[in-house]
Protein backbone atom coordinates (compact mmCIF):
# COMPACT_ATOMS: atom_id res chain seq x y z
CA UNK A 1 0.00 0.00 0.00
CA UNK A 2 1.18 3.63 -0.72
CA UNK A 3 2.14 6.00 1.72
CA UNK A 4 -0.17 9.03 1.79
CA UNK A 5 2.23 11.60 0.90
CA UNK A 6 2.83 9.29 -2.92
CA UNK A 7 -1.23 8.82 -2.87
CA UNK A 8 -0.89 12.61 -3.24
CA UNK A 9 1.78 12.65 -5.72
CA UNK A 10 -0.07 10.31 -7.29
CA UNK A 11 -3.90 11.69 -7.47
CA UNK A 12 -2.08 15.07 -8.07
CA UNK A 13 -0.47 13.54 -11.36
CA UNK A 14 -3.46 11.90 -12.42
CA UNK A 15 -5.45 15.10 -12.05
CA UNK A 16 -3.05 16.73 -13.96
CA UNK A 17 -3.02 14.62 -16.86
CA UNK A 18 -7.00 13.84 -17.21
CA UNK A 19 -7.28 17.57 -16.58
CA UNK A 20 -4.38 19.21 -18.89
CA UNK A 21 -6.35 22.74 -19.01
CA UNK A 22 -6.93 23.34 -15.21
CA UNK A 23 -4.51 25.17 -13.37
CA UNK A 24 -2.86 24.12 -9.84
CA UNK A 25 -4.48 25.79 -7.67
CA UNK A 26 -7.59 24.61 -9.07
CA UNK A 27 -6.67 21.32 -8.91
CA UNK A 28 -5.52 21.70 -5.35
CA UNK A 29 -8.91 22.95 -4.28
CA UNK A 30 -10.50 20.39 -5.25
CA UNK A 31 -8.16 18.19 -3.21
CA UNK A 32 -9.37 19.98 -0.22
CA UNK A 33 -12.70 19.04 -0.79
CA UNK A 34 -11.96 15.84 -0.43
CA UNK A 35 -14.23 14.52 -3.07
CA UNK A 36 -13.33 14.35 -6.98
CA UNK A 37 -16.08 14.02 -9.80
CA UNK A 38 -14.00 13.26 -13.16
CA UNK A 39 -15.92 13.63 -16.56
CA UNK A 40 -16.34 11.22 -18.66
CA UNK A 41 -16.08 12.34 -22.43
CA UNK A 42 -17.50 9.22 -24.65
CA UNK A 43 -15.97 8.84 -27.78
CA UNK A 44 -18.19 9.51 -30.61
CA UNK A 45 -19.17 6.64 -32.25
CA UNK A 46 -18.60 6.56 -36.17
CA UNK A 47 -21.25 5.53 -37.60
CA UNK A 48 -20.69 2.99 -40.73
CA UNK A 49 -22.01 4.24 -43.99
CA UNK A 50 -23.23 1.31 -45.64
CA UNK A 51 -22.02 0.98 -49.22
CA UNK A 52 -24.57 0.97 -52.11
CA UNK A 53 -24.40 -2.31 -54.25
CA UNK A 54 -23.68 -0.72 -57.63
CA UNK A 55 -25.62 -2.30 -60.32
CA UNK A 56 -24.26 -3.12 -63.74
CA UNK A 57 -23.61 -0.26 -66.18
CA UNK A 58 -25.08 -0.30 -70.02
CA UNK A 59 -22.20 -1.27 -71.28
CA UNK A 60 -21.90 -3.97 -69.00
CA UNK A 61 -25.67 -5.45 -69.26
CA UNK A 62 -24.75 -5.28 -73.07
CA UNK A 63 -21.25 -7.24 -72.72
CA UNK A 64 -22.90 -9.62 -70.69
CA UNK A 65 -26.35 -9.71 -73.23
CA UNK A 66 -28.59 -9.86 -69.90
CA UNK A 67 -31.42 -8.49 -72.03
CA UNK A 68 -31.19 -11.05 -75.02
CA UNK A 69 -33.34 -13.27 -76.02
CA UNK A 70 -31.69 -16.82 -76.91
CA UNK A 71 -33.32 -17.63 -80.11
CA UNK A 72 -34.26 -21.23 -79.46
CA UNK A 73 -36.35 -18.91 -76.47
CA UNK A 74 -38.16 -17.23 -79.34
CA UNK A 75 -41.27 -19.35 -79.50
CA UNK A 76 -44.50 -17.46 -79.28
CA UNK A 77 -46.11 -20.60 -77.34
CA UNK A 78 -43.65 -20.03 -74.48
CA UNK A 79 -44.82 -16.99 -73.83
CA UNK A 80 -48.92 -17.78 -74.15
CA UNK A 81 -49.09 -18.06 -70.20
CA UNK A 82 -47.02 -14.77 -69.90
CA UNK A 83 -50.02 -13.61 -71.54
CA UNK A 84 -52.62 -15.18 -69.38
CA UNK A 85 -50.72 -13.77 -66.73
CA UNK A 86 -51.12 -10.60 -68.07
CA UNK A 87 -55.16 -10.59 -68.69
CA UNK A 88 -55.64 -11.48 -64.96
CA UNK A 89 -53.49 -8.57 -63.85
CA UNK A 90 -55.02 -6.17 -66.05
CA UNK A 91 -58.45 -7.87 -64.33
CA UNK A 92 -58.06 -7.14 -61.14
CA UNK A 93 -56.12 -3.54 -61.83
CA UNK A 94 -59.24 -2.61 -63.50
CA UNK A 95 -61.53 -4.20 -61.06
CA UNK A 96 -62.50 -6.57 -63.89
CA UNK A 97 -63.40 -4.89 -67.34
CA UNK A 98 -67.24 -4.92 -67.00
CA UNK A 99 -69.73 -3.37 -69.99
CA UNK A 100 -70.27 -0.63 -67.45
CA UNK A 101 -67.04 0.29 -66.73
CA UNK A 102 -66.24 4.18 -67.34
CA UNK A 103 -63.56 3.96 -70.51
CA UNK A 104 -61.34 6.86 -69.08
CA UNK A 105 -61.10 4.92 -66.15
CA UNK A 106 -59.89 1.72 -67.50
CA UNK A 107 -57.24 4.29 -70.30
CA UNK A 108 -55.88 6.28 -67.19
CA UNK A 109 -55.11 2.14 -65.51
CA UNK A 110 -53.51 1.10 -68.49
CA UNK A 111 -51.49 4.18 -69.47
CA UNK A 112 -49.51 3.21 -66.26
CA UNK A 113 -50.20 -0.40 -66.29
CA UNK A 114 -47.13 -3.05 -67.45
CA UNK A 115 -47.68 -4.23 -71.06
CA UNK A 116 -45.39 -6.59 -70.72
CA UNK A 117 -47.38 -9.97 -71.81
CA UNK A 118 -50.12 -7.70 -73.53
CA UNK A 119 -50.87 -8.53 -77.41
CA UNK A 120 -50.75 -5.72 -79.46
CA UNK A 121 -51.14 -5.10 -83.08
CA UNK A 122 -49.38 -2.16 -84.89
CA UNK A 123 -52.27 -0.21 -86.36
CA UNK A 124 -50.44 2.82 -87.64
CA UNK A 125 -47.05 3.38 -88.62
CA UNK A 126 -44.95 5.79 -90.83
CA UNK A 127 -43.28 2.78 -91.68
CA UNK A 128 -45.71 0.68 -93.64
CA UNK A 129 -43.72 -2.45 -92.74
CA UNK A 130 -44.81 -2.42 -89.42
CA UNK A 131 -48.37 -1.88 -89.54
CA UNK A 132 -49.82 -5.35 -89.11
CA UNK A 133 -47.32 -6.41 -86.86
CA UNK A 134 -49.51 -8.76 -83.92
CA UNK A 135 -47.66 -10.11 -80.83
CA UNK A 136 -46.57 -10.70 -77.06
CA UNK A 137 -44.86 -8.00 -75.49
CA UNK A 138 -41.45 -9.49 -74.36
CA UNK A 139 -39.94 -6.67 -73.73
CA UNK A 140 -40.74 -2.39 -73.25
CA UNK A 141 -37.37 0.16 -73.65
CA UNK A 142 -37.72 4.01 -73.67
CA UNK A 143 -38.08 3.95 -77.43
CA UNK A 144 -38.81 0.47 -78.94
CA UNK A 145 -41.15 -2.79 -77.97
CA UNK A 146 -39.73 -6.05 -78.56
CA UNK A 147 -42.70 -8.04 -79.81
CA UNK A 148 -42.99 -12.01 -80.81
CA UNK A 149 -45.08 -13.02 -83.36
CA UNK A 150 -47.37 -16.40 -83.84
CA UNK A 151 -44.04 -16.93 -86.68
CA UNK A 152 -42.06 -17.36 -83.57
CA UNK A 153 -40.00 -14.16 -85.10
CA UNK A 154 -38.42 -11.49 -83.02
CA UNK A 155 -39.75 -7.79 -83.53
CA UNK A 156 -37.96 -4.62 -82.63
CA UNK A 157 -40.93 -1.98 -83.15
CA UNK A 158 -40.07 1.79 -82.68
CA UNK A 159 -42.80 3.68 -80.52
CA UNK A 160 -41.82 6.85 -82.44
CA UNK A 161 -44.27 7.21 -84.81
CA UNK A 162 -46.40 4.41 -84.35
CA UNK A 163 -50.13 4.04 -83.07
CA UNK A 164 -50.64 0.35 -81.34
CA UNK A 165 -53.93 -1.20 -80.14
CA UNK A 166 -54.70 -4.09 -77.39
CA UNK A 167 -57.93 -5.75 -77.05
CA UNK A 168 -59.14 -7.43 -73.46
CA UNK A 169 -62.51 -8.40 -73.22
CA UNK A 170 -63.81 -6.45 -75.66
CA UNK A 171 -62.09 -3.34 -74.67
CA UNK A 172 -59.77 -1.79 -76.66
CA UNK A 173 -57.18 0.65 -76.47
CA UNK A 174 -54.86 2.80 -78.69
CA UNK A 175 -51.01 3.55 -77.79
CA UNK A 176 -49.77 6.64 -79.00
CA UNK A 177 -45.79 5.63 -78.91
CA UNK A 178 -45.17 9.20 -79.66
CA UNK A 179 -46.75 10.07 -75.57
CA UNK A 180 -44.90 6.66 -74.76
CA UNK A 181 -41.29 7.19 -74.76
CA UNK A 182 -40.95 5.95 -71.11
CA UNK A 183 -39.10 2.97 -69.32
CA UNK A 184 -42.13 0.82 -67.67
CA UNK A 185 -40.57 2.19 -64.40
CA UNK A 186 -40.79 5.75 -64.79
CA UNK A 187 -44.76 5.32 -66.92
CA UNK A 188 -45.87 3.98 -63.43
CA UNK A 189 -45.28 7.19 -61.46
CA UNK A 190 -45.85 10.04 -64.43
CA UNK A 191 -48.94 12.09 -64.75
CA UNK A 192 -50.67 12.24 -68.04
CA UNK A 193 -52.36 14.72 -68.88
CA UNK A 194 -56.61 13.72 -69.54
CA UNK A 195 -55.94 16.28 -73.16
CA UNK A 196 -52.90 16.33 -75.76
CA UNK A 197 -52.52 16.66 -79.54
CA UNK A 198 -52.74 13.10 -80.94
CA UNK A 199 -50.06 12.27 -83.75
CA UNK A 200 -48.00 9.70 -85.48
Amino acid sequence: PQGSEKAKTFVHAFLKRSMPKMKDEAIQDMLARKAVVLEHYPKKKTKQKRKKTKGFTAKQRRELRLFEIEPEQQRYAIFLPLHELWKQYIRDLCHGLKPDAQPHMIQGKLLKADLHGAIVTVTKSKCPSYVGITGIILQEFKHVFKIITKEDKLKVVPKLNSVFSLELDGFISYIYGSKFLLRASERSAKKFKLKGTIDL
